[in-house]
């Protein structure tokens, strides 16, 4: 007998109407999400998953809390990042982050209103979070042209009218990311406008329960994605003709067959081009005996940022001692750095302290010790020394937050870098790292 259509449509047939996170089990839903393959690879590794629910309950619960303790009538986010973090909604999201065409208004009494592109309302009503749905946010100028202006005095005018019933007289307004005209809009119409960033970039910092949980499923999945990029590249490079580009693809669609969304760089090298480092993967053919080195800055299951750094040395001689002591100064580096993160820690003291890079690796050391993490990368950022402004980032850190700690071992005016970088969450009385991928057994001097 045939398998009933009522089976058929479900994602997960052996289940009932939701899935483990709490979403419909249906097949054809207009949510996305994880696939079978991400939830099959969970269940073997006994990761439990986030419940999506209390997740999106917890981020609105937060966003309210920090309007209310500064004071601010509401906040109006553009950043598709910050739109997702507040209705763990999508639309276009690359598309959208070069032209805001969504926008979101949270009241500090709870009350939030979308802005969604007029043809696709419905990406938006399976949150019930979001009380009321509208079009016409798009003030940039391929779209709206010379009258611009006037889309903006439009959109600040429905603006006004929410803001009016649900903050009264309090016209501080926190903005993200705006287009001009839309700024001055809001400015003529009363709006005291507040930094936006500062409001969502210090709530994403603290994760809760299911944020982490959600990370762990996001961080498996994406070093499944690793393994598998790994056995391509040592199965085809030393046959000749594999270029980077190809081996960064099968990252790429390591991520998507488990529902994971996209990566932001191209920070694959290889040999001669992993120094400088922060060249782009291109169509360089990769040589047998040689480093290949890449950051995932990967947007993975659930919408969350992955980003992790391996250094791998492909072929069948040794790699030169040089390389076997640059991979262990950057474990050395990384190692000393995350055994200072715990709750209370002074990112100044991050800053001034922990292990030194030795002097031929100092001008091309990395841009930070690390930063943090979570749709994307997010606050903290921990500079090095040289890069400290005073008065930047006087704060410390706490339970929930989830950091990259970075490590670029570069020989100045050499042929090879090591990169590696581990993701790592900040718990009660100390830090856990979340990164199980292993370190290169040849490069580490094991082989």
């Amino acid at each position: 007998m045939s398998e009933p259509y009522a089976a058929t449509r479900k994602i997960d047939p052996s289940r009932g109407a939701t899935l483990g996170d709490g979403t419909p089990n249906n097949n054809d839903r207009v949510e996305i999400g994880p696939t079978q393959l991400a939830f099959r690879e969970w269940q073997a590794a006994g990761l439990t998953l986030p419940n999506l629910t209390a997740m999106r309950t917890f981020r609105h619960h937060r966003l309210t809390q920090a309007l209310v303790a500064r004071d601010y009538g509401g906040l109006l986010m553009f950043d598709p990042l910050n739109i997702r973090y507040a209705t763990d909604t999508t639309n276009m999201q690359l598309w959208n982050s070069h032209n805001p065409f969504r926008a979101c208004l949270l009241c500090a009494d709870g009350h939030m209103v979308m802005w969604e592109y007029k043809n696709s309302p419905f990406l938006v009503t399976f949150n019930p979070l979001v009380a009321e749905l509208r079009t016409g946010a798009s003030f940039f100028y391929s779209v709206t042209g010379d009258t611009s202006a006037n889309d903006a005095r439009t959109f600040a005018n429905q603006v006004t009218e929410v803001m009016r019933a649900h903050a009264g007289t309090n016209k501080r307004l926190a903005v993200d990311k705006i287009m001009i005209h839309g700024l001055r809009a809001l400015e003529r119409a009363g709006f005291e406008v507040m930094e936006g960033e500062e409001v969502t970039e210090r709530t994403r910092a603290i994760k809760g329960p299911e944020d982490i949980a959600a990370m762990r499923c996001a961080h498996h999945a994406c070093e499944s994605a690793i393994a598998e990029m790994e056995a391509y590249t040592r199965t085809n490079v030393p046959q000749g003709n594999i270029s980077e580009d190809a081996i960064w693809a099968e990252l790429h669609a390591g991520n998507i067959r488990r529902g994971g969304e996209w990566i932001e760089t191209r920070l694959l090298a290889s040999g001669p081009r992993t120094n400088p480092w922060f060249m782009e993967c291109g169509p360089r053919i990769v040589q047998n005996n040689e480093i290949v080195a890449f950051d995932t800055d990967l947007i993975g299951c659930y919408g969350i940022c992955i980003d992790i750094s391996r250094s791998w040395w492909i072929g069948d001689r040794k790699p030169r001692p040089d390389m076997i002591a640059a991979m262990h100064h950057a474990r050395d580096h990384i190692n000393d750095h995350m055994a200072r993160l715990k709750p209370g820690v002074a990112i100044r003291d991050l800053v001034q302290h922990g292990h030194q890079l030795a002097p031929q690796y100092w001008k091309q050391k990395y841009s930070c010790k690390m930063h943090g993490v979570g749709l994307c990368d997010e606050w903290p950022y921990v500079p090095y020394p040289d890069a400290w402004v005073e008065g930047s980032f006087n704060h410390t850190l706490e339970p929930g937050m989830t950091l990259c700690v970075e490590a670029l071992v570069s020989p100045e005016g050499g042929d090879f870098s090591i990169k590696i970088e581990d993701q790592v969450l900040i718990t009660e009385d100390g830090c856990e790292n979340l990164t199980q991928y292993p370190f290169d057994a040849a490069l580490m001097g094991h082989t």
